[in-house]
């Protein structure tokens, strides 16, 4: 695992300073603690730090062909690199080293940009074509490492995150509206924009080639979500398993110790079992649990932990993470409010002091149905058709005035948010129920300057536009696929690779491997969610290897109790970074509004936490990259407040 960067020139005879590549090298230190390396050449120059993992003596990167004029760094794990070594070297090619990296540059060698076909694993890379002067960068399939670039008058800048790209202070910091309206709807911020304007983010299943001082992108993959009728549950279960199987195996590969992040649900458990199924070694397992009752799954992480013989650590987290958090924000480079980020940082962390690789269970809720929104999109029907003068007066009346409870996954806060869902534009479908601010909550909260420079535009676009190109699907599949293009990708892959690069751990996630994916994806929806049971398949095939109390368990998430927080260890914290005086200093957001959400947060009134925490996570975003600091990391270039110019 690595971070990536480099600079590309128009003008073939020019190169980049010295001074650049290594400035943007140390900004992602934390993504390979153990060495860098750079390549420079007229027209070019590469910088990446490594984290190493396979052939560690070896491994160093750029790595290249046999003469030099292919030059790659990579930034993930190629899991089926030994396959391709032996096919290549059959092929009369001489390798120099047991890396995967280098694998690449043969097989670019063999097949050029059609090499990305064949790799199996999660990768960002960057190849240098010396004879031809072309830049291939090329992102995996599902997205699980991340990609950016930049494209200024005279060169082309990219790298794994977009600090690494400010460290060019020519780069311009001015935010992009339409980005900053989606992130304060879902909470992060999906496609190819970031929040600065002049970046963007590489597609998953993409590849940019920059020739001639030309850029294009391409699209290399695409998933099928087309079902496949015809095969017995039966078969599917055992199809399930013999790929999940094959995947965990591929990525036990390494030459530094493994370990599983779980988390006590049905994903991570089921991982362990598999583990233990096709490892015979000792297997370290880490988990996080918390003080309230009602979001913690430890006493679940150690019965799974004792059945399969894990050698088990664990940590509890606490409400005082005021420290924390601030540091959060600076690793995301952008406005990111996921609040599992904290908790998966904290369990990165504590099993980067054992290992240096670890199992994931990302992608299992998104593959096998696992979210409580399809159930809620299964209701809908019913709920509208109640005339909506009823529905106004009644139902929406009373949960109005319902208070909000403090656990987790009360039944008045399921009502409440449930009820809340039909504020939202009808065509977002199952995504009503994952956005965070209403139409009506942005008319209120939004300036007139804001609101022009959005020029109309909604912040909801992106999910029906997905939704829109999927319409042949039947509904529960078409929601599921919007969550794997979208949530999956641009939320829970950009949080997992942030917050495990932060403490140099490696997570792999066996669940997204592309013969997994495809499986599930051909499987017919009525196998992911039947009736009012999320994960019927996977429960299924659970039935073989878990404990009965695992399999029936309803799914938590690995979450942290937020709201209580705010209205306690977090309140002064809320108070002053949400301030009318802090909020004045930009012409983003109406600072009364934002007073009185705080107001009835904690009062009591309402849960806004939804609301609130997100433009904490601005806030501190904004006093972190675009205002002037002393830190080597953060560039100081920046206006007060960024503009929308």
């Amino acid at each position: 695992m690595c971070g990536i960067s480099g600079v590309a020139f128009r003008d073939p005879l020019e190169g980049p300073e010295e001074e650049l590549l290594k400035s943007m090298a140390e900004a992602m230190r934390h993504r390979g603690p153990d060495d860098e390396g750079f390549y420079k050449a007229p027209g070019i120059g590469l910088a990446m730090r490594r984290l190493s993992i396979i052939d560690l003596e070896g491994g160093r990167q750029p790595l290249t062909n046999e003469d030099g004029t292919v030059q790659v760094i990579l930034n993930g794990e190629i899991y089926n690199f030994q396959e391709l070594t032996q096919k290549l070297e059959g092929r009369g090619h001489r390798f120099q080293t047991r890396s995967d990296t280098e694998a690449i540059a043969h097989l670019y060698e063999e097949y050029g940009d059609r090499c990305v076909h064949y790799l199996r694993g999660m990768f960002a890379f960057a190849l240098w074509d010396v004879r031809r002067r072309r830049l291939l960068l090329a992102r995996d399939r599902v997205g699980k490492k991340p990609l950016h670039y930049c494209e200024l008058a005279d060169k082309l800048i990219f790298a794994s995150e977009i600090k690494s790209i400010l460290a060019d202070p020519r780069v311009p910091r001015d935010i992009d509206p339409d980005a900053l309206d989606q992130f304060l709807t879902f909470e992060y911020i999906p496609g190819e924009r970031t929040i600065f304007k002049a970046v963007r983010r590489l597609l998953p299943g993409h590849f940019l080639i920059w020739e001639g001082g030309r850029l294009r992108t391409e699209t290399y993959w695409e998933p099928d979500f087309t079902p496949e009728n015809g095969l017995a549950e039966g078969e599917w279960i055992e199809r399930l398993e013999a790929e999940l199987c094959e995947s965990v195996r591929l990525r036990l590969v390494s030459d530094v110790p493994l370990g599983v992040l779980l988390s006590g649900g049905i994903d991570s458990s089921m991982l362990v079992a598999l583990m233990r199924k096709v490892h015979r070694g000792k297997i370290r397992t880490f988990s996080v649990g918390f003080q309230d009752a009602s979001y913690d799954e430890l006493p679940y992480a150690r019965l799974v932990a004792g059945r399969f013989g894990t050698q088990h650590e664990e940590t509890i987290l606490k409400a005082d993470v005021t420290q924390l958090v601030p540091e959060l924000v600076r690793y995301f480079d952008e406005p990111f409010a996921d609040v599992s980020a904290i908790p998966t940082y904290l369990v990165s962390k504590m099993a980067r002091r054992h290992v240096t690789a670890a199992l994931g269970g990302d992608g299992g809720d998104e593959l096998f149905g696992g979210y409580d929104t399809y159930l809620a999109q299964k209701l809908a029907g019913a709920y509208e058709r109640i005339p909506g003068l009823l529905r106004g007066l009644l139902v929406e009346a009373w949960a109005n005035r319902l208070k909000p409870q403090a656990q987790k996954k009360g039944v008045v806060n399921r009502i409440k948010r449930y009820v809340e869902g039909f504020e939202y534009p009808r065509e977002l479908g199952h995504a009503r129920w994952m956005a965070y601010l209403t139409p009506g909550d942005k008319e209120k909260l939004y300036t007139s300057d804001f609101r022009a420079a959005l020029y109309g535009r909604s912040g909801y676009e992106p999910m029906v536009q997905r939704g829109r190109g999927l319409a042949a699907l039947d509904p529960l599949a078409r929601a599921m696929a919007v969550d794997f293009l979208t949530y999956l990708t641009d939320d829970i892959l950009v949080k997992v690779d942030r917050m495990s690069m932060a403490a140099s751990l490696e997570v792999r996630a066996p669940f997204l491997d592309q013969e997994v994916v495809g499986l599930v994806h051909r499987m017919p929806s009525h196998l992911k969610v039947r009736g009012f049971k999320t994960k019927y398949i996977l429960r299924q095939l659970a039935r073989r290897h878990l404990p009965r109390e695992i399999i029936q368990k309803p799914k938590q998430g690995f979450s942290i109790p937020v709201k209580n927080w705010l209205c306690q260890e977090l309140k002064a914290m809320m108070m002053e970074t949400l301030s009318k005086e802090r909020v004045q200093r930009h012409s983003f957001f109406n600072p009364e509004v934002v007073s009185r959400w705080m107001h009835e947060h904690l009062s009591g009134t309402h849960n806004h936490a939804h609301r609130l925490w997100p433009l904490m996570m601005f806030e501190l975003w904004r006093e972190a990259y675009l205002m002037p600091r002393n830190d080597k990391a953060v560039p100081k270039e920046y206006s007060a407040a960024g503009s929308f110019r």
